[in-house]
This record gives C-alpha cells, sequence and structure tokens, in this order.
C-alpha cells in the first residue's frame, strides 16, 4: 500500500511545481553512464550496483572492446571477466549476473535486448530499477521511475512518498508525475541529489526546490 507522509500536500499543482523546478535546475539530466547501445547500457547498470557512474565509466571501454555483444561476453571465462570489472566491487556477483544476464539474452532473445520490462526483468541481475533504465534511456520507454538511493532518499524528503520500498515508491511517483515526465524525472532526482540534496549535507540553503520541501528527516 503506498503512504505518503501525514500533512504534506500531494496535489497536482504541488507535483507540477516540483517537475517545472527539477526541470529547471536540470534542463538537459540524463544517464550518466558511457553507452552506445542498449546491451553496453545494461551491462554498465548491472555494474553501477554500489558503485560510481564514473567509475563503471573508467571500466567499461575495455570490457565492451574484449565482449563488445551479448554473444561474446556468454562465452566469456569468469576469471577474466571479473579481472576486467575488479574495480567496481563485488565483482564475483556481478560476474556472475552479467554471465547469467549475457547466456539468457542468446538463448531467449537471438543475443539482441528485449524492450519489454516483463523480458529484461526475467533476465539474471536484472530488477526493475535496471530495466527502467535501459527502457527509457536506451528504447526511449517511459515505463517507470528509476529509483536508486537518490531518488528513494529524495522522495521521503519531499514527502512524495513515506514507502522504504522501492517499487512501491516508484508507484507513488507514477501516480503523482505523468507518464511523459518518467524518464527525465529519475535522471533529475538522480542529479538533484547527487549534487545538492546528499545524504549528509542536504544544500537547503541553494536548493530550487526548497521553497516546496518540508524537509523530512533533514
Amino acid at each position: 500500500m503506498s503512504r505518503r507522509p501525514k500533512g504534506t500536500p500531494t496535489s497536482p499543482a504541488r507535483s507540477a511545481a516540483i517537475e517545472a523546478g527539477l526541470a529547471a535546475a536540470y534542463p538537459d539530466a540524463t544517464c550518466e553512464l558511457d553507452f552506445s547501445n542498449p546491451y553496453e547500457l545494461l551491462v554498465a547498470t548491472i555494474l553501477s550496483a554500489q558503485c560510481t557512474d564514473a567509475r563503471v565509466n573508467m571500466v567499461t571501454p575495455a570490457l565492451f572492446d574484449r565482449f563488445p555483444h551479448a554473444r561474446a561476453l556468454a562465452a566469456a571465462k569468469p576469471a577474466v571477466l571479473e579481472a576486467l570489472i575488479r574495480p567496481t566491487g563485488f565483482f564475483h556477483n556481478k560476474a556472475k549476473s552479467l554471465l547469467g544476464m549475457a547466456r539468457a539474452v542468446v538463448e531467449h532473445h537471438g543475443g539482441e535486448i528485449p524492450p519489454s520490462m516483463d523480458d529484461l526483468t526475467r533476465l539474471p541481475g536484472v530488477g526493475r530499477k535496471t530495466a527502467n533504465v535501459v527502457l527509457g534511456t536506451a528504447f526511449g520507454m517511459s515505463t517507470g521511475v528509476v529509483v536508486d538511493t537518490h531518488v528513494a532518499r529524495l522522495s521521503r524528503r519531499l514527502a512524495l512518498s513515506a514507502n522504504e520500498d522501492p517499487e512501491k515508491i516508484e508507484r507513488d511517483l507514477m501516480e503523482l508525475f505523468p507518464p511523459a515526465s518518467w524518464v527525465a524525472l529519475g535522471h533529475r532526482l538522480i542529479l538533484h541529489g547527487r549534487r545538492v540534496c546528499n545524504a549528509r549535507r542536504p544544500g537547503c540553503d541553494t536548493c530550487p526546490l526548497a521553497p516546496l520541501c518540508p524537509r523530512i528527516g533533514v
């Protein structure tokens, strides 16, 4: 069940004002992972778990040079793959996810990344957040809102959701904002969380959303 902080307005006008404020602050916001096709974005997004996008971008050029498509990755030796992705952390589990994903893509989708939420989330190592990144950024499909740690934190502080589960937070955001805005909204919330509304010392004094924010938990 969706839950919102009591006593905080969640009107369409307030949601529109938050969306407009984010759009003005981050008009060109997009995914900060480097990629040139859906396969590369899917791989990079899996690697980005508990790792910065900047570090992932340092690793993926050599990775994609060695394994330029799902068929090549599916045939990779685990030790070789682990050595390439080691700097991203948790490389044993990530290598297992990447190999499982690539083999499933080859076996069930002819080596092509499927543009479908159901198909993507059936792949090893791919949850709804990762699928939303790929569908929204690589395929231009507005299937939902990416909810990472930044989006979850800002959703609570802005009183957009009182839930802790990412999928419940996503449902709350999808109720408050129009589908056409979902992809950009995720990118903008992530950037705002990185640059202004960080976890330890949020920059409330310089925040463009300050007049709209009840600062829950701050």
